[in-house]
């Protein structure tokens, strides 16, 4: 090993970055562990920017799936294309981060969002890189009857300032969503980072927002919410309902009549000024019925072309998704080979990201 090292060391720096930007990115987390020098090298800004633009374009899209199971356990699994068109994806690494509770994953220009116990944690799976957040000290003051508490995280990003940042939307509520109080927090990822609470307008109403959220153009962080709604049926609160990037707009896919009916309402946000929704109705052809007839889904997202993710809800001896293509109507099975035999016929939670490594790599400061 010493002589391994000591060949290696001989190498100029220049020409030891040209050698590893070249090598699946899948390997950079294991070459880390090589070296002190290697793991400072590849968690460097210039080695992460100089990887983004050798492999801009060049590499297929990944498939991320986090997996949580009812006692806490968790996997965050890495899946490749294995087929021109994508629509045949395989495990090719299990990315194992002790502690990972929470199975809503947030992206942003190749970084992960997830939460670790009570903390938000950044994960970059190109480097290997794996930020923790401090806790956040919340302001709420519980009222009587007030006992459940979440936090959501969003990734935003700031052109202006070419800075990445984290939002979270802090609740407190009784039980059915009722007796909202929440509050709003923004984390600047770099050196000396902190906590700042959001000066909220005074014509705030309090809410809790779905999940997932949005950020088309990465500077405004979009999502879905509610106020007190105790026994209201919407969409939404079914999981039926999400924010996707539609050509570049904000849009509403609604899909509680899929399964019956296989038709999907969009609402596409026309001028964000003006409040101004359009309305569109999809049925899906004759031939797609059967995909969709015996099984409910849950939307994960979009792909970078546009097409929509559609996971069904439990696995069993199998798993796959549906991607669906808005503008062509057309619906299409993706299998998932190599998931752990584990986790199916089983209670558990998960989340998918399909995204491609070579999006963008960012160097995570910490």
């Amino acid at each position: 090993m010493d002589s391994f090292l000591g060949l290696i060391s001989e190498i100029p720096l220049d020409l030891l970055v040209e050698i590893l930007i070249r090598l699946p990115p899948k390997y950079l987390a294991r070459f880390k562990c090589v070296s002190k020098q290697w793991s400072s090298l590849i968690s460097s800004r210039y080695f992460c920017e100089r990887l983004f633009t050798i492999t801009k374009g060049k590499q297929q899209p990944h498939l991320y799936m986090c997996l949580v199971g009812e006692r806490g356990q968790s996997e965050l699994l890495s899946m490749s294309s294995t087929s021109p068109d994508n629509t045949s994806f395989v495990v090719d690494q299990d990315l194992r981060i002790p502690g990972m509770g929470g199975y809503y994953l947030t992206d942003l220009h190749g970084l992960m969002c997830f939460s670790m116990g009570k903390k938000a944690c950044i994960y970059n799976p190109s480097t290997g890189q794996l930020l923790t957040l401090p806790k956040i000290k919340s302001d709420i003051i519980a009222d009587q009857g007030q006992t459940r508490y979440i936090n959501r995280y969003y990734i935003g990003y700031d052109s202006v300032n070419d800075q990445n940042k984290l939002l979270c939307t802090s609740v407190m509520y009784s039980y059915s969503l009722s007796n909202l109080k929440s509050e709003h927090w923004v984390f600047v990822l770099e050196a000396g980072g902190s906590w700042k609470k959001v000066v909220t307008h005074e014509n705030y109403r309090p809410h809790t927002p779905f999940p997932r959220g949005q950020s088309i153009s990465g500077s405004v962080v979009h999502y879905l919410a509610w106020h007190d709604m105790a026994n209201m049926s919407i969409p939404a609160l079914a999981l039926k309902a999400e924010l996707i990037d539609y050509g570049g707009k904000i849009a509403i896919f609604e899909h509680s009549k899929l399964k019956i009916g296989g038709i999907v309402i969009l609402w596409v946000l026309e001028d964000a000024e003006k409040k101004e929704w359009s309305k569109r109705s999809l049925v899906l052809h004759p031939c797609h019925r059967h995909l969709v007839q015996d099984t409910e889904f849950i939307l994960k997202g979009t792909t970078q072309d546009g097409k929509v993710i559609l996971a069904p809800v439990e696995m069993h001896s199998g798993f796959y998704i549906l991607r669906y293509d808005l503008q062509s109507n057309d619906l299409r099975k993706v299998d998932i080979e190599g998931v752990p035999n584990r986790w199916f016929d089983k209670e558990c939670y998960y989340d998918l990201r399909l995204m491609s490594e070579s999006e963008r790599v960012i160097y995570l400061e910490t």
